[in-house]
């Protein structure tokens, strides 16, 4: 029998470290409207969380376990999420770019990128880049 990967292989779900999930969980389903599909336990302050919004998967894992968290984030670690970035397709940069200050996030104005689409970027609360874009007509 041969097995079809291509064919069988669905979805992508990406994971990311956080340091206080209530705060990750505040902006990624208060601010972006993720829903949660499953977690690790009720409420917000649990370990581990799916989300999801429209065809987009996210998985969000704390750091540390709650008796091995320290009381701030090891700024090492923050600084390696830099190398981390994640960017999501949406029609309408202008109106999101309202909506997110609205909401009172501190963006720069939507740019041109140097490949021809525009973008809005921001920082998630643990300092991973978001990026909104879209291809210029």
């Amino acid at each position: 029998m041969i097995y079809d990967v291509p064919n069988q292989t669905q979805g992508l779900a990406p994971l990311l470290q956080v340091f206080d999930m209530p705060t990750a969980l505040k902006f990624y389903r208060d601010v972006l409207s993720f829903r949660i599909v499953r977690s690790s336990g009720e409420g917000d302050d649990v370990d581990w969380v799916l989300l999801k919004l429209n065809s987009i998967e996210l998985m969000l894992n704390t750091a540390y376990e709650k008796p091995n968290r320290p009381p701030q984030p090891d700024e090492q670690r923050s600084l390696a999420h830099a190398d981390t970035s994640l960017y999501f397709g949406n029609p309408d940069i202008n109106g999101l770019y309202a909506y997110l200050t609205g909401k009172g996030m501190h963006l720069k104005a939507p740019e041109i990128t140097g490949y021809g689409w525009k973008a809005i970027y921001l920082l998630d609360p643990d300092g991973y880049l978001l990026c909104f874009h879209w291809p210029v007509e």
